[in-house]
């Protein structure tokens, strides 16, 4: 669903816009899943799950304008586009928007590789902003790859690009992985 091919930026944005009209189509309702439904999946397969509208996907995802694509083991995509909504008072999208994209894709790049019964919550993002976005920038990809995974500690990094490949901002990730709570 991604491609590092951008040589035709207008074919790759009417294809992301084509894809992500199709995730909108199929998603449930914006809700919270409980820790007892999330501990019976695996990562991947609760994402999946998300991603195919067989569970609720959380509600930032309404709030700021982005919808997941693709979860894969060790790899995750969301697509955004940012609106004037999102201005900070210096009239560009406040840092936070991409922020939340990042932290969404390099943190359920983590989850992607949970087995059953394992979660995890973040202990430090970083951030590197490269350009601004604006309402014209038009949609963006977050796609989170997992760097290590160990039984307490995991690391990802992830990419916010448009569709000609032009960087926005890049993060990473440092996540605790531990036991989910055996019920809500």
């Amino acid at each position: 669903m991604t491609t590092t091919d951008h040589s035709d930026p207008a074919a790759i944005r009417a294809r992301w816009e084509e894809e992500a009209e199709t995730v909108r189509r199929r998603l449930r309702q914006a809700s919270t899943n409980s820790l007892a439904t999330i501990g019976q999946y695996s990562g991947l397969e609760f994402l999946q799950a998300m991603f195919n509208g067989e569970l609720p996907h959380p509600p930032i995802g309404e709030t700021l304008n982005f919808l997941p694509i693709l979860a894969e083991e060790g790899r995750v995509v969301f697509q955004g586009t940012p609106q004037a909504a999102h201005y900070n008072p210096i009239s560009s999208v406040h840092g936070g928007w991409a922020a939340t994209l990042l932290d969404s894709c390099v943190g359920c790049a983590v989850q992607s590789t949970l087995p059953r019964g394992r979660g995890y919550t973040t202990l430090e993002l970083k951030v590197n902003y490269v350009r601004a976005l604006t309402p014209d920038t038009g949609p963006v990809r977050a796609e989170g790859k997992v760097i290590h995974v160990g039984g307490r500690v995991a690391t990802a990094e992830g990419r916010l690009t448009d569709p000609a490949g032009k960087l926005y901002a890049h993060a990473s990730t440092t996540c605790m992985v531990m036991e989910l709570p055996q019920g809500d």
